[in-house]
């Protein structure tokens, strides 16, 4: 969706550095050079760190990737990254915030101790370029969550980062079932060469996509991805045309947003889908339901008289 062409790529917690190779991938299928892309990573774990490292030179990518935790250690504290693309541990609850408190990264509200989802966030936000573009997942209460977690991101749909909010179906991942969601922040929107989409965001619910692979996981086939992405497109004018789609998609104005208390679920703005009415079914339904409605009604009124005669035997009238 972000299509990174050209430019440095970050990914403070790139684990063994998958979001890497897709995007060396990415740029490969549309004939760009490997050179146009400068690669950054960190993560905290050792053993993946070497993993990642091993991962990414067997493939020949060059790439700057540390070993450090990102919060405390960051070791890129001077990057501006042209797109990050992350997938975080969800609702970490020992990240060693409570040694952070007065962090410059937390330009929007320091985040709650037990929770990094929005250290995340803002680290995200923190390191990005002035035209720079971020896509991430994260577990679907960041979209909704209220406290402090509620007032940072008030603040960060405020500020127009929010590009577009995708929420995806659950079992979609092996290592956890909950449903997650896609963030996509852009500090670019006013000056988007496309079209200008300041202080509006794009709502995309796709948790009715996928098809289910096994009893236990569901998977997105490509043409589930390809419709995704080129609404993302056009919404951005970067090909044909946008147009809202009930149930499924919709751009919103920040006022709009507002008026939900700044909650991102893409639920509450795209509607119910529009479903077409099968007149020949609904015919058929509705002569059934009057021939039920019929029997009911003749076995009420035999009903009816069994009780006023057995209420007459005991010298009662009706």
């Amino acid at each position: 969706m972000i299509e990174p062409y050209s430019g440095r790529i970050y990914d403070p917690c790139c684990g063994s550095g998958g979001m890497f190779v897709q995007s060396e991938k990415f740029v490969e299928s549309h004939e760009g050079k490997l050179g146009d892309i400068a690669i950054y990573g960190q993560e905290s774990n050792q053993t993946t760190w070497r993993l990642c490292k091993i991962n990414l030179a067997i493939r020949g990518i060059d790439s700057n990737i540390q070993w450090g935790n990102s919060f405390t250690e960051d070791k890129h504290p001077d990057l501006k990254a042209d797109y990050i693309l992350a997938n975080p541990p969800f609702n970490d609850k020992d990240w060693k915030g409570e040694l952070l408190e007065d962090d410059k990264r937390w330009q929007y509200g320091v985040p709650p101790k037990r929770n990094a989802n929005f250290a995340w966030v803002q680290h995200f936000i923190h390191h990005l370029s002035p035209t720079g573009i971020a896509g991430f997942v994260l577990a679907n209460g960041s979209m909704s969550s209220v406290g402090q977690e509620g007032k940072i991101r008030e603040k960060i749909v405020k500020a127009d980062l929010v590009d577009c909010m995708v929420a995806l179906p659950s079992q979609l991942f092996y290592n956890t079932g909950i449903p997650a969601c896609l963030w996509f922040l852009s500090r670019n929107k006013i000056n988007n060469k496309f079209r200008n989409r300041s202080e509006e965001i794009l709502f995309i619910d796709a948790r009715n996509m996928g098809q289910m692979a096994d009893r236990t996981h569901r998977e997105f086939n490509e043409e589930d991805v390809k419709s995704i992405a080129q609404i993302y497109h056009s919404w951005r004018g970067e090909g044909g045309e946008y147009e809202d789609v009930r149930g499924f998609c919709k751009s919103v104005n920040l006022n709009d947003v507002k008026k939900h208390d700044y909650i991102l679920t893409p639920g509450r703005y795209v509607g119910f889908a529009e479903e077409e009415e099968d007149l020949e079914e609904f015919q058929e339904k509705m002569q059934k339901l009057t021939q039920e409605l019929s029997k009911q009604f003749k076995k009420s009124e035999k009903l009816e008289k069994e009780i006023k005669g057995n209420l007459k035997g005991l010298g009662y009238e009706i």
